[in-house]
């Protein structure tokens, strides 16, 4: 019977805090998909940007603002939840029947694993393919080109060779390709040049309208062919860093290119980092979750409710901002990506776990 007992509760407190958080959820989502209008809007008109082409690229870029908001719109609709429930003295009515604080808490952290499974789906299976075709939907829109990383194109190092891409078209084709193979002494043996290059499968391109300056012993000489394939780890995988954050690429992606970067002797702290913080990140939602219970046993005096909702808020904003911050950081001092990213979730948990030992003390 007890047992019976607990699993109508649970499954009550998971019908307000879904209730809750999908409220909160919608309105974060309005909000920043509003925002995203109000910035599109100063480029319509640019090579034929019109106002449903900006419609489909904000609904494209959604998933992007869940997968980053989830954690605190959890916070905020736990937090709404369970102040509900404490006002009606619902929460003292679940204490009384004998359900102590340890077991409320195992409550919110099943309900919290189904977020958590949420949120690795959006992060994983959904966000990384949006958010390029977003970028790349727009960037057709804008007749524009994918932007270079320096004046003189972007460029890029594959084992033994040097590749510079003066333009990457959003279809992911190449124009102004020009590489500059050396040998194993670092001497300049041939460089080629191509008008442009399509991608045809398992890393091989071809090169059309190819120039090749051959550097020999006996002297420099030049070939000119039509059609050459070119195989390179380069990819259209790859290739897709320069049009999402790494943070918005999925974990396989992301070790991918930390292998190449890796297989060449370049920085991987960036990628590192986004690597796990996408491990990590969906368990953040368990960890908002136990935050906003201190606030929802007891129950809230009159006008009491939307202090309690601001306080939910700010405690999401500094969530929010310290992720980036400890990221940062972490770059610059060159922290382990473990710490960098795990950092502002375990600090919370400390002030969760603080804030629930002090109402137990105060009680």
């Amino acid at each position: 019977m007890k047992r019976w007992r607990g699993l109508l509760i649970d499954r009550y407190l998971a019908r307000e805090i879904l209730s809750g958080t999908g409220l909160v959820f919608t309105a974060l989502l309005f909000l920043f998909s509003f925002f995203d209008l109000i910035h599109e809007l100063n480029d319509i008109g640019k090579g034929g940007y019109a106002l449903w082409q900006i419609g489909v690229f904000v609904a494209l870029a959604l998933p992007g603002h869940a997968y980053e908001l989830f954690p605190i719109a959890t916070l905020i609709g736990t937090l709404y939840a369970l102040t509900n429930l404490a006002q009606h003295s619902e929460i003292t009515v679940m204490r009384s029947s004998g359900m102590s604080r340890q077991r409320l808490a195992q409550s919110l952290l099943r309900i919290g694993a189904g977020f958590v499974l949420v949120a690795f789906i959006l992060g994983e299976l959904i966000m990384p393919f949006t958010e390029e075709a977003a970028q790349q939907w727009r960037l057709k829109a804008l007749n524009n080109l994918v932007a270079t990383q320096f004046r003189s194109g972007i460029w890029i190092k594959d084992k033994g060779s040097f590749i510079n891409i003066r333009e990457m078209m959003p279809d992911n084709s190449l124009e102004d390709l020009r590489i500059y193979e050396f040998d194993n002494n670092r001497r300049l043996q041939r460089i080629s040049t191509a008008h442009n290059a399509l991608y045809l499968q398992d890393h091989e391109w071809e090169m059309k309208q190819v120039e090749r300056t051959l550097f020999t012993p006996k002297g420099v000489s030049v070939v000119h062919e039509d059609h050459v394939r070119w195989n390179s780890v380069l990819s259209p995988q790859v290739m897709s860093t320069l049009l999402v954050e790494p943070e918005q690429m999925a974990l396989w992606n992301l070790h991918t290119y930390i292998q190449h970067l890796r297989d060449n002797h370049q920085q991987t702290l960036r990628f590192e980092v986004a690597l796990w913080g996408k491990v990590f990140y969906p368990f953040s939602s368990l960890v908002m979750m136990l935050l906003a219970l201190p606030f929802g046993l007891q129950r809230p005096r009159a006008g009491a409710v939307g202090v309690r909702i601001m306080i939910g808020i700010g405690l999401g904003l500094g969530f929010y901002l310290s992720n980036r911050f400890f990221s940062y950081l972490g770059q610059l001092n060159g922290w382990g990506p473990i710490y960098s990213t795990t950092a502002p979730s375990l600090v919370f948990l400390g002030l969760a776990l603080f804030l629930g030992w002090w109402g137990e003390k105060r009680a």
